[in-house]
């Protein structure tokens, strides 16, 4: 067993988009694991847009990262080091690693993998993203065959797999992705009726394609974006339409120029009587073991499709991440750790 590990670290708190001295690579000694903790060597990391919201310095649903931490997120690894009833050296297992090569996880907090299907399945259309879209659009979104849905970051773990849930439960499903080999990917692999491209539009051509792709209205916007996608479907959102909140990456970093929206916003919750649900999946967790006996047979089958991108390296992770967050990634972000 080696001496070291590897970790990136915050290095300060980004200001605008993150840049590469916002992440700092270190070495530091090799955590030994407690009674009830096991050692668990990093293989595949996640890279998920919430991880930018938190590096910033506010009050939010979780705590915010200090300079100096290690940037969080999921992993998948095999354990080196078990003191932890259920677990034995070898066991593949996921947890909240950080972005590490290495890490120490209480047992009540990893979850052995024993699927057929890949590892990395664990960290997208069978992990968090996949169960965050099949937990929303359930209890948030309230599908009904006829219906017509809108996806914002619609080729994403979690839209791709909100479109294919909709779309198998017989309602219209309506992409909206940057640019054009994404809105193909959308149509041909996740089966979405129609994609528009956001890069081709500002938010008035937007609604104009939106409204063609949705002559009937839009009964639910699963937001993922804010910014002018959200300008644009929102005149469009029919009565008693129905808006789960899941990510508004436009305005993660501060970056994109929007006018005030608000008071449309505000009227159309109103006058249409719409449901606007903000989307926590921390909060629907015991739901989990059921979301998994359901998908899992489905992607087995080849019933839901998924897609990854993997970066290589974990010295590789940020630029993956800011990559990511601009919209440089087609399905799943991975890091694959060597």
């Amino acid at each position: 067993m080696p001496s070291q590990m590897t970790r990136i670290a915050m290095a300060r708190h980004p200001e605008g988009d993150p840049v590469a001295e916002d992440f700092s690579v270190e070495k530091q000694a090799m955590p030994e694991p407690s009674q009830g903790e096991i050692l668990v060597e990093v293989t595949l990391l996640s890279l998920d847009p919430y991880m930018r919201g938190r590096m910033a310095p506010v009050k939010s649903y979780a705590p915010s990262l200090s300079v100096g931490d290690t940037m969080t997120g999921q992993g998948v690894g095999r354990v080196l080091v078990s003191k932890a009833d259920g677990f034995a050296e070898g066991d593949l297992v996921t947890g909240m690693t950080g972005w590490a090569s290495h890490a120490v996880l209480k047992g009540t907090e990893a979850r052995k993998l024993d699927s057929d299907l890949p590892p990395s399945t664990a960290l997208g259309v069978l992990g968090m993203p996949g169960f965050t879209a099949w937990t929303g659009l359930a209890k948030y979104g309230r599908p009904k065959a006829g219906e017509t849905l809108v996806v914002a970051a619609a080729t994403g773990p979690v839209g791709a797999m909100v479109g294919q849930l909709a779309k198998s439960q017989g309602l219209r499903t309506v992409a909206i992705a940057g640019g054009a080999e994404k809105c193909r990917i959308a149509t041909e692999t996740f089966g979405f009726d129609a994609a528009i491209d956001h890069r081709a539009h500002d938010a008035s051509s937007l609604r104009k394609a939106l409204a063609e792709a949705a002559p009937d209205g839009v009964d639910i916007y699963w937001e993922n974006v804010g910014g002018k996608v959200l300008e644009a479907v929102i005149p469009l959102m029919n009565v008693h339409g129905r808006i789960p909140v899941c990510g508004t990456i436009a305005w993660y970093s501060g970056a994109e120029e929007t006018t005030d929206q608000l008071p449309l916003v505000w009227r159309s919750v109103l006058t249409k009587r719409l449901s606007v649900n903000g989307l926590i999946i921390f909060d629907h967790w015991d739901g989990f073991p059921d979301f998994l006996r359901e998908v899992t047979p489905k992607v087995a089958a080849g019933e839901i499709n998924w897609l990854e991108d993997v970066a290589e390296g974990l010295e590789n992770a940020p630029a993956a991440f800011m990559a990511m967050l601009k919209g440089g990634n087609t399905g799943k972000q991975i890091v694959k750790l060597s």
